[in-house]
Order: structure tokens, then sequence, then C-alpha cells
């Protein structure tokens, strides 16, 4: 069984069971009420998170065409020898990597994504030449940029801010300064762990 369908079952499974628990105790009411309300809130919170997603991912368009992303790959490159010190100088998946990392760190997650995805193609692309069999299994650098990924640094949490303007939150950017800390710290372990694991690859292929 796949995640997604474990995922599918487990969520077919709670709605069940709240259906049958407000028939059970009369207050069937109050469960079609709730849903009703709740796919209101979820259309609202969709056309709010959509502004959102257009506007920075409009901004951050615009700093590719202005060339700043670029010159941010550039000054990343001693970043990115650090975290995949086997990844070939000019190979397609740093330029990737980088705007990955930059789009993720902006807090820009729905940008991240296209340039995640063709990250790990270059880098599935270029264990196979190392191998030269089709393999299906994840390589160092693939390993390490999901890791990277998942835990990455976020500089303005806008997913969050968002959020919290939605629901009414007095000052939604006050979760700026607690994201950062929280995300630097989970960065920081995710590049221990990362070197960690890789030194004992290595130790096992001696």
């Amino acid at each position: 069984m796949s995640g997604v369908d474990m995922l599918n079952y487990l969520w077919a499974f709670m709605v069940l069971v709240g259906i049958l628990w407000g028939a059970l105790h009369g207050t069937m009411s109050q469960v079609t009420q709730g849903v009703l309300d709740s796919a209101k809130e979820a259309v609202s919170l969709c056309i709010t998170m959509l502004g959102v997603m257009a506007l920075w991912t409009g901004i951050l368009e615009i700093g590719q065409q202005a060339g700043l992303i670029g010159q941010i790959t550039k000054r990343m490159k001693p970043v990115l020898k650090f975290l995949f010190p086997n990844l070939p100088k000019g190979h397609p998946a740093g330029d990737a990597i980088a705007t990955n990392i930059i789009a993720n760190v902006l807090g820009l997650g729905w940008a991240a994504t296209p340039a995640g995805l063709k990250a790990m193609e270059e880098l599935a692309k270029l264990e196979k030449e190392r191998k030269r069999v089709s393999g299906g299994v994840a390589s160092n650098e693939m390993c390490t940029f999901l890791i990277i990924n998942i835990s990455s640094l976020q500089l303005i949490p806008v997913n969050m801010i968002a959020y919290r303007s939605q629901y009414g939150s007095v000052n939604p950017a006050a979760i700026v300064g607690p994201a950062i800390v929280a995300t630097a710290v989970s960065t920081l372990v995710a590049v221990f762990f990362c070197k960690c694991m890789d030194r004992k690859r290595k130790i096992r292929l001696i």
C-alpha cells in the first residue's frame, strides 16, 4: 500500500467516524453545519493564499528577469560546494538547487517546488550516468537535497503570516522571529546529520 492510499483510507475513516458519532448522538445538524462552514472557510483561505502566491511568485520572477537570482546563485557556489562536494562543477542541478534554496529562504514554497523537481530530475540523471544503469536508489546528493529542502531556513514565513492574518491575528508578522530561530536550528541539524551520514558512508567504502 502506498503512502497516498494510506492517507486516503485514514481521511475516509476519520470522516466516517465523525458522521457516525454525530448520527448516534443526535448532532447531525451540527455536523452538517460544520461541513458547510469548513467548506466556506477553505474557499476563503484558498483565495487569500492565491493572492499571496501570485504576489511573491511574481516578485521572484522579476528577480530572475533582473538577474538578481543569478547573482545570488553565483554567491552560493561555496555553500553548494560544502553541501554537495561530489556535484560536478557547472552541473545543471546546481542552479536548480540554488533557486530552490533561495525560494525556500524567502518563504516561497510554491516557487521552490518547480526548481526542486528540476533539481531532483538532474540529480537522477547524474546518478544514472555514474552507474550507467537505471538504479532506482536515491543518491547521496538527492538525500541531502531532500533533507535540506524539508528543513529549510525561512527568513520570511509567508504562509504562516498569511494564515495568521486570515484567522484574525493582531500581529501576523510576530511569527517571524520564532520562525527564523526554529528553521535555523532545523537547518543546522539537517546539515550536521547529512555530513555525519556522508562520513559514515565513506568509512564503509574504505
